[in-house]
């Protein structure tokens, strides 16, 4: 039988800025619900060696870093609920969730934290290898390249950001594009074509990743799209960037989103357009995409879920 799960704070999400929220919204007495969806955790539950996050000296493992977060918002007074949200009703004082088995969430406040996930390929030996030499996030991993031949792959600005980025690891990073031209800003061009360290392959798609004899990343196999000449390109590393995809099919004709699908928020804050709705981490910031920034933007949206709050009782009162 269906049961119906009050809260002053309801979060949906349970990466680094849905478990932030939930910390800083029970300290406050806010009782919070975290929703956990279908990848408790969020993307660093399938990041393994984690070396930029805050507080650590030595290097930490993606999955120990959310269960230490999720035990921290349970000891201050979260409740997980292992559940995946199927619809939203944001209209009305109450906001309300409905999970895949019937179960109703309703929130005197909501926090959206759903993320967004990274494109692949989906090409033979992508999954395989991925954390073996193969990755979706140069600011993340480009630093266990450092002196290695790398590749990017994609021809927009993610693809053309990645790979300036990685020339502050490896001198030989090459950017693989399956169309004669760019599909990025002319000042990321411009600052591509003029740095000595980055080379181009034009008109190369990209079949399959190549694992050595260790296990680890060997080679790309490569198709030239205008003559069908097969190839293959040896490399240690390589980054796909063909973009992200955040997770906001629930919210679609219900909030504010700008054209590629990411939650619009007031600048500076984790505001929607909805009173009462918040959005944090990855779900509506396509600029950074870092865990320390999505635990930040979850603790502002406590923060103004608790004012929103107290600003509605005291005018209610």
């Amino acid at each position: 039988m269906a049961t119906t799960h009050k809260t002053r704070m309801l979060i949906i999400g349970s990466g680094p800025a849905g478990l932030s929220a939930a910390i800083y919204g029970a300290r406050a007495g806010m009782e919070p619900i975290v929703v956990q969806g279908l990848q408790p955790g969020g993307q660093l539950t399938i990041t393994t060696d984690v070396e930029n996050y805050p507080g650590f000296r030595e290097v930490i493992q993606g999955p120990w870093l959310m269960q230490e977060m999720q035990a921290q918002a349970e000891h201050v007074g979260t409740r997980m609920m292992w559940d995946t949200i199927t619809s939203v009703d944001l209209t009305g004082g109450t906001f309300k969730a409905i999970g895949d088995g019937g179960d109703i969430y309703e929130g005197d406040t909501l926090v959206i934290c759903t993320g967004a996930q990274a494109k692949w390929l989906g090409v033979p030996g992508e999954q395989e290898l991925s954390g073996k030499g193969v990755s979706a996030c140069a600011t993340c991993d480009g630093f266990f390249y450092r002196g290695k031949k790398v590749v990017v792959i994609g021809g927009g600005n993610t693809a053309v950001e990645e790979a300036l980025y990685l020339t502050n690891h490896s001198d030989d990073v090459t950017l693989i594009h399956r169309r004669d031209s760019l599909r990025c800003e002319k000042i990321l061009e411009d600052r591509l074509f003029a740095n000595p360290k980055i080379s181009v392959l034009w008109n190369k798609k990209v079949d399959s990743f190549v694992a050595g004899e260790d296990g680890q990343l060997r080679a790309l196999a490569l198709t030239d799209t205008a003559t069908g000449e097969a190839s293959e390109f040896e490399t240690e590393g390589a980054f796909v960037a063909i973009g992200h995809a955040p997770s906001t099919e629930l919210f679609k004709g219900k909030l504010a989103m700008d054209g590629t699908g990411y939650l619009l928020v007031q600048p500076g804050t984790p505001k929607t357009d909805i009173p009462g709705v918040f959005a944090a981490g990855d779900v509506c910031d396509h600029t950074y995409r870092q865990a320390i920034t999505a635990a930040g933007m979850g603790c502002m949206a406590a923060l103004d879920a608790e004012r929103y709050l107290a600003e509605k009782e005291f005018t209610a009162g």
